[in-house]
């Protein structure tokens, strides 16, 4: 089940080359940005957080415990990502409060059936080391049967909703503050927040970048009140040196005296998303905590340079995981309500008239 998915992900590794000046002293650290995003909650989110995703063992919690002394809050992980017992001893060795770190993990595909979800959440809080998760995410938005290799479970896909509401329990009992998705595309999330929910999403971490701004789900998000996280803020691997080559980003950084990557970070936190690089090396650690409000003109020319070409997804496992369709295409498996419709799914294909999502 989880082996499928290693190696697909090709977020971001910091390129060993950076150019540009770093911007020295913590004064300028958030300055001019959003050191947070509030959550419906009420909680506030750190906008800039330490993914840990591909960190390997031995090396995860050197560079969580670099993140902390540098001043990060928040470190996004996952179950799948097979390092939340290292990121557990990092934190306790780090000497930084609990109540002062924000703790993200992810519910894996094989565990969407309401019956699995409390064991598998309690594996990672066991290796954490924590009695709660600040964020809780849907990682995918498929659902595979339990024990299986890739497996679909076609209800659960098509209706996430008894997965949705098994989670809503667990906030209620303490074991997470906040919950959300991650790569949901807008008719996945029309489909998911049409039922009934006492918790609307707080969260849809998706692939976010130069090359797939995702103008339109941005919109989406921001008109529903929910804030898109970014991983691989600098492109795939394959991306990030020609990202940092680009003459915008190039611009940007000497006209502020910022490296390539601090001016791409800080575009991602500017457009209102909660950014999350990732890098084991501590200076690249240090250096990407450290953005600056762009002025008008570079910020709109960086936007513009985004949109204005064919967007190029670095991450689909569709074919990994042998699904019938597209996880991104515009129904993905799902029978999406009109925009004026309301109700609660009733299985695989059909919809049944229930109250509008609170």
């Amino acid at each position: 089940m989880y082996a499928s998915f290693v190696g697909v992900r090709a977020v971001a590794r910091t390129a060993k080359v950076r150019m540009g000046r770093p911007c020295h002293g913590a004064e300028r650290n958030l300055s001019s940005l959003p050191s947070h995003f509030t959550l419906p909650s009420g909680d506030k989110i750190p906008s800039v957080a330490l993914g840990v995703w591909q960190a390997g063992k031995g090396e995860v919690g050197e560079a969580v415990k670099t993140a902390l002394k540098a001043g990060y809050r928040h470190i996004d992980g996952a179950w799948a990502y097979r390092n939340e017992e290292e990121v557990g001893q990092a934190l306790k060795e780090s000497g930084v409060p609990r109540d002062q770190v924000w703790l993200t993990s992810k519910l894996w595909n094989n565990f969407h059936a309401p019956e699995d979800i409390e064991p598998v959440l309690d594996e990672s809080l066991q290796k954490l080391g924590t009695e709660y998760l600040d964020l809780y995410l849907i990682h995918w938005p498929i659902a595979f049967k339990k024990d299986s290799d890739n497996v679909l479970d076609e209800e659960l896909t098509a209706n996430p909703y008894p997965t949705w509401k098994k989670l809503e329990e667990l906030v209620d009992k303490g074991k997470i503050r906040n919950i959300g998705v991650s790569n949901f595309n807008i008719p996945r999330l029309r489909n998911l927040t049409a039922n009934s929910l006492k918790y609307t999403p707080a969260v849809n971490q998706v692939e976010l970048n130069y090359w797939n701004p995702q103008p339109e789900l941005l919109k989406w998000a921001k008109e529903h009140d929910l804030l898109l996280q970014a991983y691989s803020p600098l492109g795939g691997t394959n991306q990030v040196k020609q990202t940092l080559q680009l003459p915008e980003v190039q611009e940007t950084a000497k006209a502020l005296g910022i490296t390539p990557a601090q001016a791409i970070i800080s575009w991602h936190i500017q457009r209102g998303t909660n950014v999350l690089p990732k890098s084991v090396t501590p200076a690249r650690v240090i250096e990407n905590l450290h953005v600056v409000k762009l002025p008008d003109d570079l910020f709109t020319k960086l936007e513009a340079a985004a949109v204005s070409h064919a967007p190029q997804r670095t991450l689909n496992p569709t074919q990994g995981w042998g699904l019938p369709f597209d996880v991104f295409d515009s129904d993905g498996g799902v029978s999406v309500p009109e925009e004026d419709d309301a109700g609660e799914r009733s299985g695989a294909r059909g919809w049944r008239t229930g109250a509008p999502a609170a």
